[in-house]
Order: C-alpha cells, then structure tokens, then sequence
C-alpha cells in the first residue's frame, strides 16, 4: 500500500475529506469576517446612533460563530496534518540524508514520574542517530518557538533519563508561515515545514544550521 493511502487509513472518519484548501478557505473566512466587524467597531465610534450599535452586534455575534467553527477547524487541520502530512515530511528529510525508519504521528506524549503529561509532540521522527520532533500549527506565531524549545529540552531530558544518546532537532510546520516568523524559527535553528500543495517543503537557508537538543 502507498504511504498516503497508508497514513490516509489512519485518519480519524470524522476528519476525512478535509483538505487543506478547505481549511485556507475557512481561515480566509475568518480573517475577511474579523475584518468586517472592526470596520463595523470604527463605525459604530464615529456614528453613536442605534442603527449602528445593532449592526456592530450583529457583526460581533457572526465573528463569535465564525470563530467557534475555526476552532474546530484549527483542530481538525492538526489532526489531519499529523496523520496525513507525516509521511510526506519523512520523505523530505530523507532526501536531506537522515533516512527517518520511524515516524509517529498524532502526538508523542512524555510522562513524568506520576504519570503527568510533561509534552507532547505532534510528529516525531527517528532513526539510529536522530530524532526530529515536529510541531505543527495552521499559522505559526513567533510565541510558538520558545514553547517547541522547551518542548525539546523536556525530549532531551527524558531521553538522557533513558541513555538514549541520539541527537535531536526541531522543526515547526505550518500551512501559512509569516515571513517573520519563518526567519525567527531558523534563527532558532529549527528546521521550517511549509505547507505546498498537498504536501510539504523544508525551506533550508544555505547557511543553515541545524541546532542539536
């Protein structure tokens, strides 16, 4: 069997059929709605009549349905990133020379000694040498560096606690990547998955250096 047709076997029956053109589409949905309502705001502060206070409700009340449903759909897009995109960003890090035989999608937890959930890891990668943790996120924000490094230092720790000497990376996934904080991720010394069609790229400066965990 394909890997796609593997990893799309894997996918939960309420997340198929969502692609990731659905998911762009309700994003711009989102963003063209949230748009109307502060252009809404501004008239409401320029005009106090009560025509116009009743629209702004109205505007408010559709941007919090919206929103409701992009909660949902951010969720379904990290699910379907995990379990479909998976095999494809093996398959562009194999091309790099890491040779990936292990990829575990839809999430990786760590445990601490009661059994807590210290992290967890969208995507793991592994092989005899290294171990690449993937986070995936819809747009990634510069927030999300710091929290994925100090994902990666629990990764660390635990692997150390377990004599597992194996180097390990970092990288972020998105499906729309700011140019901001696409640099900010490589100044990290993350690797950068970006969404392309229906499938993924790692956009590798020719300086880049991968920083080891």
């Amino acid at each position: 069997m394909e890997e796609k047709e593997m990893a799309e076997s894997k996918i939960p029956e309420h997340l198929r059929g969502l692609t990731f053109e659905d998911v762009w589409a309700a994003i711009q949905a989102d963003r063209e709605a949230a748009q109307a309502y502060r252009e809404a705001e501004k008239e409401a502060r320029r005009e106090a009549s009560e025509e116009i206070k009743e629209y702004q409700r109205e505007t408010a009340r559709i941007v919090q349905r919206v929103s409701k449903q992009m909660g949902g759909l951010h969720n379904r897009f990290g699910q379907l990133a995990e379990h479909l995109v998976a095999p494809g960003i093996t398959k562009r890090f194999n091309e790099l020379g890491y040779h990936f035989h292990s990829v575990s999608p839809g999430g990786h937890k760590i445990f601490d000694e009661n059994g807590n959930t210290k992290a967890e890891v969208d995507i793991l990668l592994e092989n005899e040498n290294s171990v690449i943790a993937v986070e995936v996120k819809t747009t990634p924000a510069e927030k999300d560096i710091g929290h994925h490094a100090k994902r990666l230092e629990i990764l660390r720790e635990h692997r150390r606690q377990h004599h597992d000497p194996r180097k390990i990376y970092g990288a972020i996934a998105g499906a729309i990547f700011p140019q901001e904080v696409k640099k900010a991720v490589v100044e990290a010394g993350m690797y950068v998955l970006e969404q392309s069609g229906d499938t993924m790229k790692i956009d590798v400066p020719q300086d880049f250096i991968p920083r080891e965990w």
